[in-house]
């Protein structure tokens, strides 16, 4: 096809592209980046094609201007001018979109006849779904390349699109020899009538298709709900490694075939399908190939993640690969077995074995060991603690700062002990210390001279240790070593020493002037000053009278833009004032700004604070009771909403339907944690059978309630998720 490029160059600049929007704000650099894409310039043309990855594809996501754009690289591709890189924008912009809904407003009149704008993803499905003529004349297009890219692109054009793509690819597919073509063309032929197109996947699952195809196969039998059975099992086997084989498909959404068809699989959630996976697993875990080892190890991590069953059932499989790996890990399996907990402990004696080594593969399997075996762990990680730096990490509480998991141990106690007197200023080591150590409280007291050595040149951090350790025949010379430290050095280790004097002994005296002169010189600012300026003084209560001016002066102006920091602050300094003066006239109003800002960025755990400030104040926050309801049917915000409101104005609560909102919240494994706390709070006897067989289900049910947080991290909360419900089961 003949390319005008000045008409193309004219047609870019008839349309108001800075009117757009798209992942930056104006569309105005669009008609450049198309320009260049289309231009003689390879290099210009990969770093605009950078560019609209980034800006109408950002991530995945589409815009406005993602619609006005597909045109052209329509004109692109058909010119043959980088025909698959064009394709692939469109068939990623394609996938971004969606269908349009029923009665929604046309793309020619933005407004509507209903008054009804079209969403940008529908826009965008459906400028895909006006170049598919191109896109069903490129699978037969004679560069292998070309077809695979124009298969893939056709499979995201959705219900719009299936009427005519879906016989095309059909005739398609009966002549095509390419492996990686007909394995694009099946998985699109699936995604667009799964139904219709679910005989031939099962067909092309047997051994006499090529490797691609019968991954492809595979997959769509997956995705298309099929029945999981002993020909597909055995399938995946003969095929591992998966990703291989999926390494030059377009189809990046189904980028890691063994983790794909795995979460397929759990997602369905009935025991058969568990156990499918499970059992693959479980051979693939066995498997005499490194590369499927590995594989199978990182697909068992996320099946941990998502059902509870898995770590018991995967246990054994884990274990065997650790074996097969020996000391190098190279699966991580040894790593993977610290993130079963008690459900490890099979494992205890190989890893107490490798931790016994040196170097990097002793420390990991001692870091697994802390949480498989957490006894054993702490005589290990005594006798070498300093090169163990990962095991020590694990048990403080590791990256995500969690509670520590390692008991008390007079031996462990000892090198730590050791360590307070070799520390160096700088690093993480004296926050790790002080998480072990404020774990163990007064068990740890002997660590209090060394507490105290290391305090100049660890004063944040230690300071809090030092509290949590020290016992009363100790008190005097903690408190003397820390009022020292009020009246010397930077103005944030005097304040850090001041508070933990006060919270030690409740004397406030250093304290006040520090929060005076804090108060003082954050005027206009929000970095956090206020903030704890205003906690410390709360925490004093009506003695911390002199400082009311200055919190005053501290609030932001009312009605003005805040942003989360700040409205942060406001909450902490109407806390403060109510703590203070015992009055809520100054708090509430504060407390009403925030609540009835929902439109910032990031706001939940704002909205949170400010809902618990406003269930300190109590009955007499009842005018905050309006818009404390209005917050009541955001999952994300039901649990503090509803705890506030029974503080504020219980005799308003309708608890039956506020336990239904609750438990909906947790369900959706939004704030679990706070929702059954709040469900305890209003009174577990008094849940109706629904509400009872609910909270049962969450309990008891397969898969995990908590489904985000850090490595290693998901598993270990919803047990500790699990064991409060049956906590709460057991008091109703």
């Amino acid at each position: 096809m003949d390319f005008d490029r000045a008409a193309f160059h004219a047609e870019l600049d008839a349309l108001p592209w800075a009117s757009y929007t798209h992942a930056y704000g104006s569309a105005e650099d669009v008609p450049g980046a198309l320009r260049a894409l289309a231009g003689d310039d390879d290099a210009a043309a990969q770093e605009a094609q950078s560019e609209l990855y980034g800006s109408i594809l950002h991530q995945g996501s589409v815009y406005e201007a993602s619609a006005h754009a597909v045109p052209f690289l329509a004109r692109i591709a058909a010119a043959g001018i980088r025909t698959v890189d064009a394709l692939l924008l469109i068939g990623g912009i394609a996938e971004g979109g969606a269908d349009p809904d029923p009665g929604a407003a046309s793309g020619s009149d933005p407004a509507g006849t209903a008054g009804v704008r079209e969403s940008d993803e529908a826009a965008c499905r459906r400028a895909v779904v006006a170049q598919l003529p191109l896109l069903l004349a490129s699978v037969r297009h004679e560069d292998r390349a070309v077809r695979q890219a124009a298969a893939w692109a056709a499979g995201w054009t959705g219900t719009a699109g299936a009427g005519l793509a879906v016989p095309a690819l059909r005739d398609r597919a009966a002549v095509e020899a390419d492996p990686l073509v007909r394995a694009e063309l099946l998985t699109s032929l699936v995604e667009l009538d799964p139904e219709g197109s679910a005989p031939a996947a099962a067909g092309a699952i047997g051994p006499d298709s090529p490797p691609e195809l019968r991954l492809a196969a595979v997959t769509a039998c997956a995705d298309a709900g099929l029945p999981w059975t002993r020909g597909l099992h055995e399938a995946v086997l003969e095929l591992l490694p998966l990703d291989p084989l999926a390494a030059d498909r377009y189809d990046h959404s189904r980028g890691e075939p063994l983790h794909d068809i795995s979460v397929t699989l759990l997602e369905r959630d009935t025991e058969a399908d568990r156990e499918a996976v499970f059992a693959l697993l479980d051979a693939a875990l066995r498997s005499d190939d490194p590369e499927a080892r590995t594989e199978a190890v990182w697909v068992a991590m996320t099946a941990c993640e998502l059902s509870r069953s898995a770590p018991a059932r995967l246990a054994p499989a884990l274990l065997a690969a650790a074996e097969a790996d020996g000391p190098d890990d190279g699966s991580g399996a040894l790593s993977a077995l610290g993130r079963l907990g008690a459900r490890g402990a099979l494992a205890a004696d190989l890893l107490a074995a490798r931790a016994a080594g040196d170097g990097d593969p002793a420390d990991r399997a001692l870091e697994a060991l802390v949480t498989v075996d957490p006894v054993r762990a702490a005589s290990l990680l005594a006798r070498d603690l300093e090169r163990r730096p990962r095991a020590f990490q694990a048990a403080s509480g590791g990256p995500g700062d969690a509670l520590p998991v390692i008991p008390y141990a007079p031996e462990l106690l000892g090198a730590v002990r050791r360590r307070l007197a070799t520390m160096r200023p700088g690093g993480t080591t004296p926050f790790r210390v002080t998480a072990l150590l404020t774990s163990w409280g007064r068990e740890a007291s002997e660590a209090v001279p060394e507490l105290l050595a290391a305090l100049p040149s660890h004063p944040l951090p230690l300071t809090k240790a030092l509290v949590a350790v020290c016992p009363p025949g100790r008190r005097a010379e903690v408190a003397d070593a820390l009022r020292e430290r009020t009246a010397t050095g930077p103005a944030d280790e005097r304040f850090a020493a001041a508070r933990a004097l006060h919270e030690l002994t409740g004397d406030h005296g250093p304290l006040l002037p520090l929060l005076a002169e804090r108060l003082a010189g954050s005027a206009g600012g929000s970095d956090q000053l206020i903030r704890e300026a205003a906690e410390a003084a709360a925490a004093i209560g009506p003695a911390a009278a002199s400082l009311v001016p200055a919190l005053r002066a501290a609030l932001n102006s009312p009605g003005g833009e805040r942003n989360n920091p700040q409205m942060d602050d406001d909450i902490a300094v109407a806390v403060a004032l109510h703590r203070i003066t015992g009055g809520v006239a100054e708090s509430v109003p504060v407390l009403a700004g925030v609540l009835g800002d929902r439109d910032g960025l990031w706001r939940r755990w704002t909205l949170v604070r400010a809902a618990e400030a406003a269930a300190g104040l109590g009955p007499g926050a009842r005018p905050l009771e309006p818009v404390l309801r209005t917050l009541l049917t955001d999952p994300r915000l039901t649990p503090a909403a509803a705890l506030a409101l029974h503080a504020v104005a219980p005799e308003e609560l309708d608890t039956g339907h506020v336990a239904g909102l609750l438990l909906d919240a947790a369900e959706a494994g939004e704030a679990p944690f706070a929702a059954v706390d709040a469900l305890m709070v209003f009174g577990t006897d008094g849940l109706s059978a629904e509400h009872r067989a609910r909270l049962t289900e969450l309990a008891e049910r397969d898969g995990r309630v908590v489904r985000t947080g850090l490595d290693g991290t998901v598993e270990i909360t919803d047990e500790r998720l699990r064991a409060r419900v049956r906590a709460a089961l057991r008091g109703a």
